[in-house]
């Protein structure tokens, strides 16, 4: 009886202390903004905030945006080979004007040439001083959510994607991935030399070399008026001045 009652509080101290180092852990991670709630904007351990908006927020006042701490913005412009966000043009130029620094993502379809798609981008999106890459938004949707192309077919549209955006804006473009998109077809590949923005909602990225981090989806601000109520938030991983010099066209 003796005997198994040591062990009993030999287990018990051994969870605790299992349960100590957890906590400690999660702790740390929360001080150093590595853990970021679902509606926490402009959080105090990171010096450069940014949302991304898109049609759903309907019209923006970029100026009640900028004054909750918003420093940046990636507008959804293009869609495929041939759609185009109607509310990019008043999105780009309210948020130049109100002084957030914009930029444009494409939503990167598996259904159509690059070439095409660029096309679509560009004649959309204008080379302005300032503005933060162009971003292709590498994700699933449709039955490819159950169903992912292979890598190569991948491979086959984003290259010259790529290649048509880098040589007209004069600088690599933004990757945006989640996790599944990222090690299915960049991880170990030929794209280490593009930034990328992660989804990683509440902890942060665990992806390589990542520059932005989306850490939610269901965030609410004041200064959007549309049919999506929710608004994605980020953050720029390093200081101001390095936000700054970040992505600027040779």
């Amino acid at each position: 009886m003796k005997r198994a009652l040591r062990v009993f509080r030999r287990v018990v101290l051994a969870v605790l202390a299992v349960a100590l180092i957890v906590l400690g852990t999660l702790a740390f991670l929360r001080w150093r903004g590595l853990i970021l709630l679902p509606h926490e904007a402009d959080p105090k351990q990171w010096e450069v905030f940014g949302v991304d908006v898109s049609s759903y927020q309907g019209v923006v006042d970029w100026s009640a945006l900028a004054g909750q701490g918003v420093d940046f913005a990636f507008i959804k412009a293009t869609e495929g080979s041939g759609l185009q966000d109607r509310q990019f043009t008043a999105n780009w130029a309210g948020a130049r004007q109100a002084g957030v620094r914009a930029g444009a993502y494409h939503f990167f379809s598996y259904d159509s040439p690059g070439e095409t798609q660029a096309d679509n981008f560009i004649a959309e999106v204008p080379v302005e001083p300032g503005m933060l890459p162009p971003v292709i938004d590498l994700e699933f949707y449709g039955d490819y959510l159950k169903n992912p192309p292979e890598r190569a077919q991948v491979k086959e549209i984003l290259d010259p994607l790529l290649a048509r955006l880098e040589a007209h804006y004069g600088v690599k473009p933004i990757l945006y991935v989640t996790y599944r998109s990222y090690y299915r077809y960049l991880a170990g590949g030929d794209y280490a030399g593009y930034p990328i923005w992660c989804s990683s909602p509440l902890v942060f990225p665990l992806t390589p070399g990542w520059r932005f981090w989306q850490y939610s989806h269901t965030a609410r601000l004041e200064g959007y008026y549309g049919s999506e109520g929710r608004i994605d938030l980020n953050v720029f991983r390093g200081s101001r001045d390095q936000f700054d010099a970040f992505g600027l066209a040779e």
